[in-house]
């Protein structure tokens, strides 16, 4: 299974503003600097993970973004269940009528069990069990972003 760059940004920027002080704010350049990515792929990650609940945006000349719930509050599971929009590992999840062994195929039921036990380990984790080390993680991203 992969998942979409989607995904991946959006669990990149809640680390990246877990690293943060408590209420510190970011922005979206500095963010996009620091992993070397796109800053429009960026916005629209923000502004879903904004409807969403999980981070804030303060508009204005001192805005930007931070957390909006307590890391202990952010289900990992529950990020990737929100931001994913296929779990579709094999074509018969998607449209069974159009492999002819189908109805006797037992793969099916094997990528659907693979699939749950996925999602159970990533339901074990929250966004705070990647934020242990928040000092190391900051050198990361800054040194990352100023040699960008």
């Amino acid at each position: 299974m992969k998942l979409t760059l989607y995904t991946d940004y959006s669990l990149r920027l809640l680390v990246f503003l877990g690293a943060k002080e408590d209420g510190e704010l970011s922005n979206i350049r500095e963010i996009a600097s620091a992993y070397n990515i796109s800053k429009n792929h960026l916005m629209k990650v923000t502004h879903e993970l904004g409807k969403l609940g999980y981070v804030e945006t303060i508009r204005g000349r001192n805005g930007g973004i931070r957390l909006a719930k307590n890391p202990v509050d952010i289900n990992i599971g529950e990020v990737v269940r929100k931001t994913e929009d296929d779990f579709h590992l094999v074509e018969c999840f998607v449209d069974p009528g159009r492999c002819v062994i189908t109805p006797i195929c037992g793969l099916r039921h094997v990528f659907a069990e693979a699939l749950q036990a996925f999602m159970a380990v990533l339901d074990r984790y929250t966004l705070n069990d990647f934020l242990a080390d928040k000092d190391m993680l900051r050198i990361f991203l800054e040194s990352n972003a100023s040699t960008t």
